[in-house]
């Protein structure tokens, strides 16, 4: 049994970056495909499918490089975890690396950017950061 699936995901997507593949594969969830949207949302990574494999289904996030082979992600770190939830509010989401980066939350609306929190003025759970 998985404890955290997202810092799994997130996992997989730093390992595939640091060996230089240009998909990865794992089970997929709402949650997962969610996030995924974002990323691509955002332009961190090209693309992202769900295959129907058995019960759950496999996601598989094409990844992003450079022109010159440069990793468009260089940091996913996973921030509210199982054991320590942080809840941010409308007014306490700070930008990213002065909006070079994004954080991903799970808000009332929906997995949203933080960019996104901003234009909607809703606050919520703090996933992960990226950049």
């Amino acid at each position: 049994m998985m404890t955290d699936p997202i810092a799994d995901m997130l996992t997989r997507m730093r390992n595939a970056l640091s060996v230089g593949r240009d998909e990865v594969t794992m089970p997929a969830s709402r949650i997962k495909r969610d996030i995924a949207d974002v990323l691509k949302r955002e332009g961190f990574i090209h693309d992202y499918e769900i295959s129907p494999d058995g019960t759950q289904g496999q996601l598989a996030i094409k990844l992003k490089y450079g022109p010159d082979g440069e990793d468009v992600v260089s940091v996913l770190r996973r921030e509210s975890r199982p054991g320590r939830r942080i809840y941010r509010g409308v007014h306490d989401i700070d930008r990213v690396l002065n909006g070079t980066g994004i954080a991903i939350y799970t808000t009332p609306q929906g997995v949203l950017s933080d960019r996104e929190c901003r234009e909607r003025n809703v606050g919520g759970e703090i996933l992960a950061t990226v950049w």
